[in-house]
C-alpha cells in the first residue's frame, strides 16, 4: 500500500536539455582556443587602449574630470528629437536625471571600467565577466547614439560571452575558474 507521500511527482521531474554539436564546438572545445585567445586579446586591447588614453586626459581624470563625458552626453542628449530619433526617450531620461548630474563620476567609471576591462579580457581573467561589462559599456555608447566601433566591439563582447569557457582557457582562467569550483573537466571539451 502507498501513501500520497510514497508517490513520485513526475510533474516536478529535472529534464536536461543537451548541447547541439556546433555549439558545443564552437563555445566549449579547447581546440579553438587559439582562435578565442586572439578575439579576446584584440578586444582587451581596444579596451586596454582607450581607457589609458582617457586616464592620460585632465578633461577625464583629474580637476577637469567630466569635462569630456559631459559634452558627450549633451551630445547624446541633442540626438533626441525628430521622428526617429538616434536616442531614446528612456534613455535620455537617464542622461539628463543620472549622468549629467554625476558627470564626473561617470568619467572615472568609463576610463577606470575600460582599463579593467581591458586588462581582464589580456589576461583572460574572469573573461565571460569582464567580456559582459565590455559589452554593456558598448551598448551605452549606442544607446547614447554613438557608432564608431561600439557595433563590432559589442558583438565580439557576446561572442566571448558566449565562449567563456575556452575564451580564457589561454589565459588565467584556465587555472583560476577550477580553483574557484566554477568549471570542471565536464564543461570543457579538452582537445586530444
Amino acid at each position: 500500500m502507498t501513501t500520497s507521500t510514497d508517490r513520485v511527482r513526475t510533474d516536478h521531474l529535472v529534464h536536461t536539455v543537451h548541447e547541439p554539436q556546433l555549439s558545443r564546438t564552437l563555445f566549449a572545445d579547447t581546440r579553438l582556443s587559439p582562435l578565442w585567445a586572439l578575439l579576446r586579446v584584440y578586444v582587451g586591447y581596444e579596451w586596454l587602449s582607450a581607457g589609458i588614453e582617457k586616464a592620460g586626459s585632465p578633461v577625464w581624470v583629474g580637476a577637469q574630470a567630466g569635462t569630456a563625458v559631459g559634452g558627450f552626453l549633451k551630445g547624446a542628449l541633442a540626438k533626441t528629437g525628430g521622428d526617429h530619433p538616434s536616442v531614446q526617450g528612456w534613455y535620455a531620461w537617464f542622461i539628463e536625471h543620472v549622468a549629467l548630474p554625476n558627470a564626473a563620476l561617470f568619467s572615472y567609471l568609463v576610463t577606470f571600467g575600460e582599463i579593467a576591462v581591458g586588462i581582464a579580457l589580456i589576461l583572460g581573467l574572469f573573461t565571460g565577466i569582464a567580456a559582459f561589462f565590455g559589452g554593456l559599456m558598448n551598448a551605452n555608447y549606442l544607446l547614447a547614439g554613438t557608432v564608431s566601433t561600439n557595433p563590432l566591439l559589442f558583438i565580439l563582447a557576446t561572442w566571448l560571452v558566449l565562449g567563456w569557457r575556452v575564451a580564457g582557457w589561454l589565459g588565467v582562467d584556465r587555472w583560476l575558474l577550477p580553483r574557484l569550483g566554477v568549471t570542471s573537466s565536464s564543461t570543457v571539451v579538452k582537445s586530444g
